[in-house]
């Protein structure tokens, strides 16, 4: 690249050269990052690991550590430059490498889910209301209303019960602000729940607060 510019500008000083050459070089390393695609979703039933890996050096760790039949890529999500890796249909399989590459590599990962297709639940004691736009974290308790508490306690507050997919899910946070969201559901999934973002539009609020009587 420098070879370059001092044939293009083979009276510049040196020094300017080289500014040259590195503001190019900045410029190309942003364009990549901005090619940069969104995460395609887990299908239905798929846990999918996503974990954050900013720098190309994080990347070459991740895949030097990941086995061969391991199918990964990079990825946006959110605001993060993540490497997806998918086919985990158990929870446990997909904490278990996370697990793994947080202790291999030092990176930490996200856990991410999409409901599977199943019959609408019979419940008739509720008043549905659509969530407004915005974002919704929501925990899939697995029919185990002790969960609660323990959700209450990593986001420090009520927690509501609401519909998505047709299925019923405990609603962790519901926001406008795209950070909070994010932040909880990291504090979720570090703690071993089942949670993943969705669009809010997209979420019938059963009752805001489960203990609500």
């Amino acid at each position: 690249m420098s070879l370059t510019v001092v044939q293009r500008f083979p009276n510049l000083p040196h020094a300017v050269v080289l500014a040259i050459a590195g503001l190019i070089s900045c410029m190309s390393s942003v364009t990549a990052q901005q090619a940069l695609s969104a995460c395609q979703p887990p299908n239905p039933g798929e846990f999918l690991l996503l974990i954050v890996s900013p720098t190309a050096d994080n990347q070459k760790q991740l895949r030097n550590a990941l086995p061969a039949e391991i199918k990964s890529s990079t990825c946006q999500y959110l605001s993060d430059t993540v490497t997806r890796i998918g086919g985990f249909y158990k929870i446990d399989d997909a904490q278990r490498w996370a697990r793994y590459i947080n202790n291999i590599v030092g990176l930490s990962g996200i856990i991410t889910t999409k409901p599977a297709d199943t019959p609408p639940p019979q419940t008739v004691t509720y008043n549905p209301q659509a969530l407004g736009e915005g974002y919704a974290v929501l925990v899939d308790y697995f029919n185990r209303p002790e969960l609660v508490s323990n959700v209450e306690q990593v986001v420090g507050g009520d927690v509501g019960f609401a519909s998505y997919g047709q299925r019923p899910y405990l609603l962790a946070v519901y926001t406008t602000n795209q950070k909070e969201a994010y932040n909880t559901l990291q504090k979720l999934n570090e703690r071993g729940f089942v949670a993943y973002l969705v669009d809010s539009r997209k979420v019938i609020l059963l009752r805001s607060n489960v203990r609500a009587q």
